[in-house]
């Protein structure tokens, strides 16, 4: 993967993928100026890019405005946006979080402290979430033993450059699921080379629940599950799953 000539006041890159997000992407946009702030490399060591994924609206404006690095990735899909804002990273070490999140204030301090690490390949900080129903604690309590298990979460998701190098970046053949390939990945190559995932739970994003603001509170049992099986076996229910709920207008 071709890279820019690296500016070497950069330390740490942080690529959000964004289509259509106006609305959310400001507030997340606050919280990284803060966390900007507090870094102990300073303000300028954290250069942020939002990978602007064949937007509508005016996400590339805000994102501009705001002196974020805007990358144009055409082609509708959540890993070639994560992976054309890679290709623009300076930083050597990497960040991805979701556009409708919002990130801790020690995020890149604890980020960098924990890759200056030789025993960590990579992690997650995890999420907090914006509110509680019976429903979202049931789909929680179903997704933490796998978190345990596995030592992959979600939230603000870090890593070298070469490592991601190393592992191809997202996999693009992927409509979904590709965060979780994506570590799967790294988990495979720490454990080759002596090092393990790890996950920030002391500086967790907070996550929107505009997935289950839009389906309901029991959606990953409704909706979720029952579409999965199929779209596990036939390629063609894949494509329309992922349509349906993570590139659909109102997704």
């Amino acid at each position: 993967m071709n890279r820019p000539q690296r500016m070497s006041m950069i330390e740490i890159s942080l690529i959000i993928p964004a289509h259509n997000e106006t609305q959310l992407l400001p507030r997340l946009l606050d919280t990284v100026d803060e966390a900007r702030r507090r870094f102990v490399g300073g303000a300028d060591a954290v250069e942020v890019i939002v990978a602007d994924n064949a937007s509508t609206d005016g996400t590339a404006k805000v994102a501009a405005a705001r002196g974020c690095v805007v990358v144009q990735v055409a082609q509708r899909l959540i890993a070639a946006a994560r992976n054309g804002g890679a290709g623009a990273a300076q930083g050597e070490i990497i960040c991805f979080v979701d556009a409708d999140m919002r990130i801790h204030p020690e995020t890149f301090n604890r980020v960098s402290a924990v890759l200056s690490r030789s025993n960590i390949v990579a992690g997650a900080t995890g999420v907090r979430l914006e509110r509680w129903s019976v429903g979202i604690a049931f789909t929680y309590a179903v997704m933490i033993p796998l978190v345990f298990l596995t030592g992959m979460d979600t939230g603000v998701v870090f890593c070298r450059r070469a490592d991601f190098d190393a592992v191809g970046g997202y996999d693009e053949r992927r409509e979904f699921a590709e965060d979780v390939a994506f570590l799967w990945a790294l988990r495979l190559l720490g454990k080759a080379r002596g090092r393990r995932l790890t996950r920030l739970t002391e500086i967790k994003a907070l996550a929107s629940m505009r997935k289950f603001d839009q389906h309901g509170d029991w959606h990953y049992f409704t909706r979720i599950l029952p579409l999965s099986v199929p779209a596990l076996l036939w390629p063609l229910a894949r494509t329309r799953f992922a349509n349906r709920y993570w590139y659909g207008d109102d997704r």
